[in-house]
């Protein structure tokens, strides 16, 4: 099957590319390079041992998107490109609407205008807000409270609508939790241009120096340690559940569906550390500071709607989440 993968050089969309190439699938890769290198593409060529194709370009230009659909005779697509920094995004909001919403309605237009109506959208726990109650499924309320997670809402619910006006799209919404760690070859990982945000590549830039130490945002939860719980899933197991919803989409009757990406379970920060230390034989400098306006106490999903339809489950523990993000670290640290 010919699968398009917008934003196909970046974190999740190289690794999914992995998971797909392994299972026979030809990609073509579209991005512009925003916040991911080019050379993710030969590493991809490297690990898989298969040819792949990359066209640069923008989703603002929905020529180029319509032509590269067509003259690949697509059938699939795997929506990635986006921005995706949650403070980059409350000061600059009309960016990421701009990209977000504007770029993916570029999309469904040349997709509609080649007949291509098979879609993954990458979507994210984002839209759910502040946790009503835990674990968190499908039904939780949707409340998004920051443009990134707003854009990402938005794009669902112009998704619904889409399907509802005509029931021949296969749409899937994946919204995935805390995706982490590296492919187990080193060669690709999570390395964000610029100041990272999340909470691996900081420990990884603490670890060969580039930052004096870890700050945890708060010590007084209410949970065992005192610092926050999040649901963290290996970046594999993620790029194997687009796999699974891919092959369930060719099955499906069903117009729309939306499914949780997840562990089922929470990891707290110092949990995290720990891990990282135990896998690095060193020890982290981190320090405790104020806790962060809008932070969740806990947050993990329930992924048993994952588990019943597309027949998947996270299988990566902790130690191999750390372990493959160290090694990855250690590879391209300079």
């Amino acid at each position: 099957m010919k699968i398009f993968i917008t934003g196909g050089t970046g974190y999740i969309a190289s690794h999914t590319a992995l998971s797909l190439l392994d299972l026979g699938h030809d990609v073509i890769l579209f991005d512009n390079l925003s916040n991911s290198s080019v050379d993710t593409v030969g590493n991809i060529k490297t690990i898989s041992n298969k040819d792949v194709s990359f066209i640069l370009g923008d989703l603002s230009d929905t020529k180029l998107l319509s032509k590269t659909i067509r003259e690949n005779k697509i059938e699939m697509v795997i929506h990635f490109a986006a921005l995706k920094a949650v403070g980059e995004s409350v000061a600059e909001p009309i960016k990421y609407f701009q990209n977000n919403i504007s770029g993916s309605l570029s999309l469904f237009e040349a997709m509609k205008e080649n007949n291509v109506k098979n879609l993954v959208f990458s979507s994210s726990a984002t839209v759910y807000g502040e946790p009503k109650y835990l674990p968190i499924d499908e039904n939780h309320p949707l409340a998004a409270i920051n443009p990134y997670g707003r854009s990402k809402l938005h794009v669902e619910e112009i998704l619904k609508d889409l399907a509802f006006s005509d029931k021949s799209w296969r749409i899937i919404c994946l919204r995935y939790f805390n995706p982490v760690g590296a492919h187990e070859s080193g060669l690709i990982g999570e390395n964000p241009n610029g100041i990272p945000n999340n909470l691996f590549p900081i420990i990884n830039n603490v670890l060969c120096g580039k930052l004096d130490k870890l700050s945890i945002f708060g010590k007084d939860y209410k949970t065992a340690d005192g610092t926050a719980i999040r649901d963290y899933i290996h970046v594999m197991d993620v790029a194997d559940g687009h796999s699974a919803a891919l092959n369930f989409l060719s099955k499906t009757d069903k117009s729309f569906e939306m499914f949780n990406l997840g562990t089922g379970k929470g990891s707290s920060v110092l949990e995290i550390v720990n891990a990282y230390e135990d896998q690095s034989g060193e020890k982290l400098n981190f320090e405790f500071v104020d806790r962060r306006p809008g932070d969740a106490e806990q947050c993990y999903a329930d992924v048993s709607k994952a588990t019943k339809y597309l027949k998947w489950e996270a299988k990566r523990n902790l130690q191999e989440m750390c372990g493959s993000a160290i090694a990855y670290n250690n590879l391209n640290k300079n």
